[in-house]
């Protein structure tokens, strides 16, 4: 596998393997990988010729007094699990490479609407820092195609909006959420929890499948609303939110919404957990 840091390599190789006619897929993470992310390497093997991963902490989407002073950095256990997924080639480039200019001259990518909403109204600005940061690993790599966990569900919604307001020629791929046996969704941050609250923390998919059963039943939204916040705090968390939203729009539901899809936020302990679930009615 190749790792370099380099625009100037990275551009090289890409151009090399388009110029042999190959197709080429990237799996933009920011390290400390698990299940989830080599899931999607995985996949990308199978879809494209070649596969590149990026692994870069983004400034620009935290915020202030959060976590990216501690964000866990593993760069050699990642690499190794890379390698053995099959990617071909490791982008690690540093915030001095990726903002020459540093952040307050950088030109940004934002897409208005959805990204003020849900984790866009928690941490504002997060999501200009998504946007800007996939576009320009969009055109410093130029991929075919790009793979996304659903887990960051509103995350991967403003990436397939951008890339069709912007006219870029990239398929935008969103894979299922990988899951813990307790039902937790795999995150980089799940390892903030303590033992106790790992165990906790399964409460959150489970009230989601709560939820997911009341809308199939057709009981009225308000109410289970209500009784699935009950349920967190009961459990120790603090939700930041919880939300049925139409699954294409994540406008508020309506009663005529079919596909809806279920959002949470909640803080347990250090950690700021999400998850969502689908579903059909």
């Amino acid at each position: 596998m190749i790792t370099t840091a380099r625009i100037d390599e990275l551009r090289a190789q890409v151009k090399a393997w388009h110029r042999q006619g190959d197709t080429v897929a990237l799996v933009p993470t920011m390290g400390n990988l698990h299940r989830g992310h080599i899931t999607l390497v995985e996949e990308a093997r199978r879809r494209a010729d070649h596969v590149v991963v990026s692994i870069f902490v983004n400034p620009m989407q935290f915020g202030q007094n959060e976590d990216l002073a501690a964000y866990p950095r593993t760069l050699a256990a990642d690499s190794q699990a890379l390698m053995e997924a099959g990617a071909e080639l490791l982008f690690t480039p540093t915030p001095e490479i990726i903002y020459p200019k540093g952040l307050a001259q950088q030109t940004y990518v934002e897409v208005p609407g959805i990204s003020d909403e849900l984790c866009g109204h928690s941490r504002p600005g997060h999501f200009r820092g998504v946007a800007t940061i996939v576009c320009k690993l969009f055109n410093l790599v130029q991929p075919d195609l790009a793979l996304f966990g659903q887990k960051d569900y509103q995350q991967l919604l403003v990436i397939k909006t951008m890339v069709e307001d912007l006219s870029l020629p990239i398929e935008i791929l969103g894979m299922e959420t990988i899951r813990e046996a307790s039902g937790l969704a795999m995150s980089s941050r799940n390892g903030y929890l303590t033992a106790e609250e790992r165990v906790t923390a399964a409460t959150l998919k489970q009230t989601l499948d709560f939820m997911a059963d009341a809308l199939v039943q057709g009981q009225p939204l308000s109410q289970i609303g209500t009784q699935a916040e009950r349920m967190l705090i009961g459990a120790g968390f603090k939700p930041d939110y919880l939300e049925v939203r139409n699954a294409h729009t994540l406008a508020p539901a309506v009663a005529t919404d079919s596909e809806l899809v279920i959002l949470a936020a909640a803080y347990l302990g250090k950690a700021r957990l999400i998850d969502n679930l689908l579903v059909k009615r």
